[in-house]
């Protein structure tokens, strides 16, 4: 059996943790969700993300914003994000979302309010790469690369 390990050391009495391996999201738009849910409330998050999922805020984008377009009213919601730069990475907030609500779930067994639960850490990891090859016609060969992403949670009780 592979042994689970975090890539921080908490608290555990008053913090908990939530792991998802080979997620077949983009580790980019992991890194850019996971950069705005970073010390935010949970239930913010899980508003924000929902929000996100039904086209009604784009996450801007900071770091993977290479022939991105701009998004309307991106710097009065993220007043800290002065870039107007964003998308809807609709996959990926689903993804993330379910990994929230398992947190939260994970903090309701150790007895956290939940109202009081804080994103402390938020991180996401290079998963396997799958490589496969599709047979075409003549003796030629197209690829099927897949990278897939390990994604981390940990909130705390403030």
């Amino acid at each position: 059996m592979p042994i689970w390990r975090y890539s921080v050391e908490v608290d555990d009495v008053r913090s908990a943790k939530a792991m998802m391996w080979d997620v077949p999201i983009s580790r980019k738009e992991a890194y850019e969700i996971f950069k705005i849910l970073r010390g935010m409330r949970l239930a913010k998050a899980k508003k924000l993300l929902s929000d996100v999922i039904s086209f009604k805020t784009p996450l801007p984008y900071t770091r993977h914003k290479l022939s991105i377009a701009h998004k309307k009213g991106l710097p009065n919601s993220f007043p800290k994000w002065k870039s107007p730069i964003g998308k809807y990475p609709i996959k990926a907030c689903k993804y993330i979302l379910k990994l929230l609500d398992n947190v939260e779930n994970n903090a309701l067994n150790k007895g956290l309010n939940t109202e009081r639960l804080v994103i402390t850490h938020a991180a996401a990891h290079r998963g396997p790469y799958l490589k496969r090859w599709m047979p075409r016609a003549f003796g030629r060969a197209t690829p099927k690369f897949r990278s897939l992403t390990h994604v981390e949670v940990v909130v705390s009780e403030v």
